[in-house]
């Protein structure tokens, strides 16, 4: 994983965005929604990737804003 990654994980009460390899999160919310939206901008920003974990901690959504470790081989 790229370190400028973002992580929108579960809490016990809401949603977190922590950065790839921090232990604690850089902002909290009551609704996954709401932190996706902000994980998005700051992936967006970083030019990073922008995992969405589901309430079980399995990946649900990744999402790469400017660097993809995996590019379409379609590329002309």
């Amino acid at each position: 994983m790229i370190k400028n990654s973002r992580h929108v994980v579960p809490r016990q009460e809401g949603w977190a965005v922590k950065k790839s390899g921090a232990s604690r999160a850089s902002k909290v919310f009551d609704t996954q929604e709401d932190a996706i939206k902000y994980g998005r901008s700051q992936a967006k920003k970083e030019s990073g990737v922008l995992y969405v974990h589901r309430r079980d901690g399995t990946i649900l959504n990744r999402d790469s804003y400017g660097y993809d470790t995996n590019p379409p081989n379609d590329r002309k």
